[in-house]
């Protein structure tokens, strides 16, 4: 068993898993802030129960993600402990400031937020939140501005072969994390938009077929009232609220991911070539764009490229998008993978470093199926959340959606896509800077440094102590994804008054008891 490869393995499992929570986390904090916002601002009710609705399965997500998040800083020193030897003398500033600054603005006034509902005035007790939620944006900036020194190491002087931070200020300005902080940022708004849109279709579609609400000849929504506070006339003002406005979030994610992902493509072309050049097939220099690619796209059999051919492609379109105009070449990989060899070697070096993989062939072409499809998956399940959002939009004009049971699942089942193109496009990103864990900077001379992956793995960790441990940490992570799965469901079947059990308290009086058994009551 090889360890680098179950090490490999783990922390793409245990990442991804945990990526799941961050986007939601970063797009629902902003949301449940901005409610708060007008609820302060306008007394409106819906604008409170919709705080506290959303609230709840904001709070849900973030413990889950804190908890999942933990187990990331173990891994490097588990089964990476080279890299963390390696970048640990840039890294330390990022990842300080992050637990200093932004880890301690999310725990003190998120906990603050949980606990002062009635306590303090309404205006501090927002205050708190969006201190929270400035905490929660800066945390990821400061864990971006790491990832970006791996994709493009910057703001560093070289001692004794490994980096060490000279320049705190290029590594927190470094042109990698300039555009991959706000896609992130904006791929989390199209993740937290599309969660309230499935939501607020499934407690539309109730409210339709229970008949609280029913639809005029005109084909206008009348309003009911099930003479229960939990089933008021403003309980479908709460949810069609959060329709249209996690449509509205949805669509402004999805035009800001494009924009951003445009402005990456840019810098993928001058910065990480190979990566582009898989992520298009892009065998020979060439202008077009490939839609379609078939063949061989394996990075072992496509070094040559002889069994990949472009089915779909449109001309000009990939050289717009590398340089904004349609006639400049973008190269492929004939010409980058000869220049990576001259550069870089073409067999790992004889290092204790690199164990028995010492002295093996390098390939420097990311594994192309997997960056080429990647890539347009990233594209697809965007698209697909982008509409979802449009068509709700357009089914809700009249004021709630249609009575049919299909449109409702398929619009449940939407509130996957977003979080399908933020997966896809992670992969994407990291799979595409093989065979480096630290990509080479050429702007950096006789100074740049890099590190092959093979060299990043611990020297005295086994395949079977990596097994091990990653059957472990599956198996937690699959009980995590229970409970969290459970309190979401069991929470957002409840609706508004799930978090708000004092709607129905005096009408139900078994249900309060319940409520003050809640393993969450404590957050208001």
């Amino acid at each position: 068993m090889d360890p680098l490869e179950l090490a490999r393995w783990q922390f793409g499992i245990t990442t991804v898993y945990h990526f799941l929570m961050v986007p939601l986390t970063i797009g629902l904090g902003l949301v449940v802030a901005v409610l708060q916002t007008l609820w302060v601002a306008t007394g409106k009710d819906h604008y409170l129960r919709m705080t506290k609705f959303w609230g709840k399965l904001f709070l849900i997500n973030f413990i889950m993600g804190v908890a999942t998040g933990l187990v990331q800083e173990f891994q490097f020193g588990m089964a990476w402990s080279e890299y963390s030897r390696f970048v640990g003398d840039v890294f330390g500033a990022p990842l300080a400031l992050e637990a200093l600054i932004a880890f301690f603005l999310e725990s003190v006034f998120l906990g603050i937020w949980i606990f002062g509902w009635d306590r303090i005035p309404r205006r501090l007790h927002l205050a708190a939140l969006w201190c929270a939620v400035l905490g929660i944006n800066l945390s990821a900036y400061f864990i971006m501005v790491a990832n970006g020194f791996m994709q493009h190491p910057v703001g560093y002087e070289v001692v004794d072969g490994r980096p060490v931070l000279n320049d705190l200020g290029a590594v927190l300005t470094n042109p990698i994390v300039l555009t991959h902080y706000p896609h992130t940022i904006f791929g989390s708004w199209a993740v937290a938009g599309g969660f309230l849109v499935g939501i607020a279709w499934y407690h539309l579609w109730k409210r339709r077929r229970d008949g609280i609400d029913v639809v005029d000849e005109a084909g206008l929504v009348v309003v009911g009232d099930a003479g229960t506070a939990a089933r008021d006339r403003t309980d479908h003002r709460v949810w069609l609220t959060s329709l249209r406005a996690g449509a509205a979030v949805a669509l402004i994610g999805f035009v800001g991911t494009a924009f951003s992902g445009h402005a990456q493509a840019q810098q993928m072309i001058h910065f990480q070539p190979t990566k582009m050049a898989a992520a298009e097939a892009a065998c020979h220099d060439g202008t077009a764009f490939s839609v379609l690619t078939l063949g061989d796209v394996r990075s072992g059999g496509a070094t040559t490229c002889e069994d990949v051919q472009g089915v779909i492609e449109v001309p000009g379109l990939l050289s717009y998008l590398a340089y904004e105009d349609f006639t400049t070449p973008v190269r492929g990989i004939n010409t980058l993978l000869p220049e990576f060899e001259q550069k870089y070697g073409t067999h790992l070096p004889d290092s204790e470093l690199y164990g028995d993989r010492a002295g093996s062939e390098i390939s420097y072409l990311p594994l192309m199926e997997v960056t080429y499809w990647g890539f347009r998956l990233m594209i697809l399940f965007g698209g697909l959340g982008a509409l979802a959002a449009l068509g709700a939009l357009w089914f809700s004009r009249r004021g709630t959606v249609p009575a049919s049971r299909g449109w409702m699942r398929l619009a449940v089942a939407s509130i996957g896509a977003p979080f399908a193109a933020n997966m896809t496009g992670w992969v994407f990103t990291e799979m595409g800077r093989q065979p480096f864990v630290v990509y080479p900077n050429p702007a950096m001379g006789v100074d740049q440094v890099y590190m092959f992956t093979a060299a990043a793995v611990s020297p005295g960790v086994t395949g079977e102590e990596v097994l091990v441990s990653l059957i472990v940490l599956v198996g937690i992570y699959a009980v995590l994804l229970g409970v969290e799965v459970f309190l979401l469901t069991r929470f957002v079947r409840g609706g508004v008054p799930a978090a708000m059990p004092e709607l129905t308290a005096a009408e139900h009086s078994d249900e309060q008891k319940r409520d003050r058994d809640d393993v969450l009551a404590f957050a208001y």
